[in-house]
């Protein structure tokens, strides 16, 4: 199997998990609550952490190829939508933090409600859903790949290793089809194959 992530992609990886478990369980039920100027500062200081870390995390893993550790080759229609969802989860992850930031300035400067507040307010909670979505995205497109053994989840994950490419006929039979779907849809894509 080819190598997996470095020691530190995977430490940025793992430990942006509680964080971001403690954004979403700690967050602020009412805006009111910001009138508590220690938790309105709290709360800017832990969104500029948050987009500080997430903006590391994705100037260092936009090096690494999505697949890049795969035992299998990789159809270009399943590497377009893996590296669809990894870019948007780090654009919902990077509005979320701005935007809670946003609220915070608007508030501290008086401005508790009217049109910016409400538009910060839809930003951010569009951001909270889309960031649940895609991470239950990335995590079952996970789990689908360790089914399959094709060694990604292998090189991000301390558990549950891989040994090759899945022996079990059903997942192979189910693989096939997968990749029977990208062939029928490649024909339909005007800007053909992408390597």
């Amino acid at each position: 199997m080819p190598g997996g992530h470095t020691f530190l992609a995977k430490l940025i990886h793992w430990t942006f998990i509680p964080l971001y478990a403690y954004g979403i369980f700690k967050q602020v039920d009412n805006i009111s609550q910001l009138e508590d100027f220690n938790l309105l500062i709290f709360e800017s200081v832990f969104a500029a952490v948050f987009l500080l870390i997430v903006i590391i995390r994705f100037s260092y893993m936009r090096r690494v190829d999505a697949f890049e550790h795969s035992q299998v080759k990789v159809h270009w229609l399943h590497l377009l939508m893996a590296k669809t969802v990894h870019r948007s989860m780090y654009a919902v992850l990077v509005l979320l933090p701005l935007s809670g930031l946003v609220i915070a300035a608007l508030f501290h400067n008086g401005i508790k409600d009217g049109i910016f507040q409400d538009i910060a307010l839809g930003i951010h909670e569009f951001s909270a859903t889309m960031s649940y979505v895609l991470i239950a995205t990335h995590v079952s497109a996970a789990i689908y790949s360790r089914v399959k053994g094709e060694g990604v989840w292998s090189s991000m994950v301390p558990v549950l290793k891989e040994d090759g490419p899945s022996k079990n006929k059903y997942v192979q039979k189910i693989a096939e089809i997968e990749e029977s779907v990208y062939e029928t849809v490649e024909q339909y894509i005007p800007f053909g194959k992408k390597a």
